[in-house]
């Protein structure tokens, strides 16, 4: 987990906590050229081999969220579950995985809940260069961890015989 929220009672206690699950994006390639470039008195702007990796995000998260979420389900004091914490964009890629929102039906916190929370940046002013970009919340999608494994297992699968006809292609 990224982070543990816990609500103590009037005497310091645990009284109940919830998981919160951060992910941005993974990237493949370098940067380092162009950060080097950067660096130089030139400043200059050069090609990268930089990219987002969302597939990565897709085959790395889903099943730790899956395992997590039903961790946290036995726990007597988790009574709200789980939460993911994306950009939108990651989001709206996982979501595609899953073969869209309506794969996942809409449930209230609870010990086996997950609730995504998608953000992007909110309104940017011009006022100069350092200034923090305000987040703004864009998306709120609660469901179960049970359905959330579901909508993972239940992929469309490619027609039967692709492994041979990639053989073949590649051996003529």
């Amino acid at each position: 987990m990224d982070w543990v929220l816990a609500m103590l009672d009037g005497d310091g206690n645990l009284a109940q906590f919830c998981a919160v699950e951060v992910q941005t994006i993974d990237t493949t390639g370098s940067y380092r050229n162009g950060w080097d470039a950067l660096m130089e008195p030139e400043r200059e702007t050069v090609q990268t081999t930089v990219g987002l990796n969302y597939e990565n995000v897709n085959k790395r998260i889903l099943p730790q969220l899956i395992y997590k979420s039903q961790v946290l389900q036995r726990e007597a004091l988790c009574r709200s579950g789980m939460f993911f914490v994306s950009p939108t964009p990651v989001y709206r890629r996982i979501m595609r995985r899953l073969g869209g929102e309506q794969n996942l039906p809409t449930f209230p916190l609870q010990p086996a809940s997950i609730t995504f929370l998608g953000y992007d940046y909110g309104e940017v002013s011009t006022s100069g260069a350092g200034e923090v970009l305000p987040l703004r919340l864009e998306v709120e999608h609660g469901t179960t961890v049970d359905r959330l494994q579901n909508a993972f297992n239940n992929v469309v699968l490619p027609e039967a015989g692709v492994y041979a006809s990639a053989i073949r292609m590649a051996l003529s």
